[in-house]
């Protein structure tokens, strides 16, 4: 294994964020939702157990579905407290867009330190001092009003209401909690399901790939300092428009927002999910930054993209309905009937991910 395929797949196969069903009894889940079925049949349609981007489910005798998703981000609160919490926001948004949905309601929670507390702001939150004399000390409080204004921007940008939350001071730990709910309108025929459906099926980007959000690089220990995400507003609205117009042309068959580990994460689940591989060519993303890296354009959690899949004959259609959108769009790779996700730059492999690593890898990668 190479570093990046070390973070990604460190990411993908022993972080708790893509492996919840490690400490959550979703069976258990399961168990009950089959019997309040019986009190209302039909109104679930993905749950906890699939996994998936959001939960879609419906109202007994509404006409329609609902997806709702809750995500957490509460670690890069520390260093960057108005992006982490504009980009908790859009990431629960985009969620519930990667199923098929319009984002329409916001609900948030926030807990932090007594309000009269400092704070420290910076790359030096985390250990309740600062070295680097780059850092913002500051009052809880001040910290409150910061991340609320975040959420704020971000809802008023996507036209998402707020429509309730909570709030605690009783948090006495560095990192704050701050988690948003989110729950929109299903406008597709059916939940566009994370799985990869059929080989030979067409990856679509849309968006743009930047240097931000090394998230993944640094709780795999391969970087010192976390960089969260820049909270993306114009062109957050940008890309949600423009993959709901994908969804439009009827062909599209899987869908996924960009989150944490990006490209690399994205196309992976996707693939292993429905038993399938993919071939990824880095070189084809659309990018910010001339010098980005290649494992930067695999791994970054830049905000704003969507990934899509359409079969071959429906790519001309797709590329049509999106750049009436956006200019930001490209074919980047395919999926396979393999049983691993290859991503190449230039002609060269970047990383090759196995759908089901060796005992020994994931405990090297555990170690």
């Amino acid at each position: 294994m190479n570093t990046i395929e070390k973070a990604l797949m460190h990411g993908l196969f022993v972080h708790l964020h893509h492996n919840i069903d490690r400490v959550i009894d979703f069976k258990g889940f399961q168990e009950l939702n089959r019997k309040v079925e019986e009190k209302w049949p039909g109104a679930l349609i993905v749950g906890p157990e699939a996994n998936d981007d959001s939960a879609v489910f419906r109202l007994p005798d509404m006409d329609g579905y609902i997806v709702g998703k809750m995500e957490s981000h509460c670690s890069p609160c520390v260093p960057r407290p108005y992006d982490a919490a504009a980009t908790g926001a859009g990431g629960a948004m985009r969620d519930v867009v990667a199923m098929g949905g319009r984002p329409v309601f916001l609900m948030d929670f926030i807990g932090t330190r007594p309000l009269e507390q400092e704070v420290i702001i910076g790359p030096c939150g985390f250990k309740g001092r600062c070295d680097c004399g780059k850092c913002k000390i500051t009052t809880s409080q001040d910290r409150l009003n910061t991340m609320i204004k975040g959420i704020k921007d971000m809802c008023s940008q996507m036209n998402v209401f707020v429509v309730g939350g909570g709030f605690s001071t009783s948090f006495s730990d560095i990192v704050p909690a701050v988690v948003v709910a989110v729950i929109g309108k299903l406008i597709t025929e059916k939940p566009l399901t994370k799985p990869a459906k059929n080989a030979g099926d067409k990856i679509i980007s849309i968006g743009v790939t930047g240097k931000d959000g090394n998230d993944t690089l640094y709780r795999a220990g391969l970087v010192d300092e976390m960089r969260p995400a820049l909270a993306l507003f114009e062109e957050e609205e940008v890309a949600m428009e423009a993959a709901i117009a994908a969804f439009e042309t009827g062909k599209i068959k899987a869908c996924s927002d960009l989150g944490a580990a990006g490209i690399g994460a994205a196309v992976c689940e996707s693939a292993r999910y429905g038993s399938l591989g993919a071939r990824v060519d880095l070189s084809k993303v659309k990018v910010s930054d001339p010098e980005i890296t290649p494992e930067e354009i695999l791994i970054c959690e830049t905000q704003a993209r969507y990934l899509v899949q359409t079969p071959p004959e429906d790519v001309d259609e797709v590329m049509q309905a999106v750049m009436a959108k956006t200019e930001n769009v490209e074919v980047i790779g395919e999926i396979t009937d393999d049983d691993s996700e290859i991503f190449e730059y230039r002609g060269e492999t970047v990383a090759q991910i196995p759908n089901s690593p060796s005992k020994e890898t994931l405990e090297e990668l555990s170690g």
